[in-house]
Parts: C-alpha cells; sequence; structure tokens
C-alpha cells in the first residue's frame, strides 16, 4: 500500500528500511523522504516504522531479504 503518495513510498518500502536497521523516523525521512511534503502520511509512516521495528520487519519484508541472500550466496 502507498503510504506517502508525495514521494510513493510504500509499507514495504519501510518495512524493508527498517528490517535493514535504519536507527529512526527521521533517519527514514532522510533516506525515503517520506512525511517531508504534505505531511499528511506521518502518523501512518510512523506507525508503520515502529511496527517493523519492533516485528523485525514485515513479512514481505523479511521474505525479500531472504531471496536477497539467497542470490548473493549463489
Amino acid at each position: 500500500m502507498i503510504v506517502c503518495v508525495c514521494h510513493r513510498v510504500s509499507d514495504r518500502d519501510i518495512a524493508i528500511a527498517a528490517a535493514s536497521g535504519c536507527p529512526s523516523f527521521e533517519a527514514l525521512q532522510d533516506d525515503l523522504r517520506v512525511a517531508t511534503a504534505c505531511g499528511a502520511c506521518r502518523d501512518c509512516a510512523c506507525a508503520v516504522f515502529e511496527e517493523s521495528r519492533v516485528a523485525g520487519g514485515s513479512p514481505c519484508a523479511r521474505g525479500m531479504a531472504a531471496a536477497t541472500q539467497a542470490l548473493l550466496a549463489a
């Protein structure tokens, strides 16, 4: 789902960043520019980021990480 329409950032993008070790929401904003234009998505983006950090990333993000590791190992 697209969270930030202004910069076209999805919940998956946020989950991947969180799973990759993004240390804070402010760092996420620097990296993805989420919630830096109109700001309407800030609450949702922050919630997705926090949920992803607590859960270790979304299942989709974990699957993508595993697939990437498998490709690198091949």
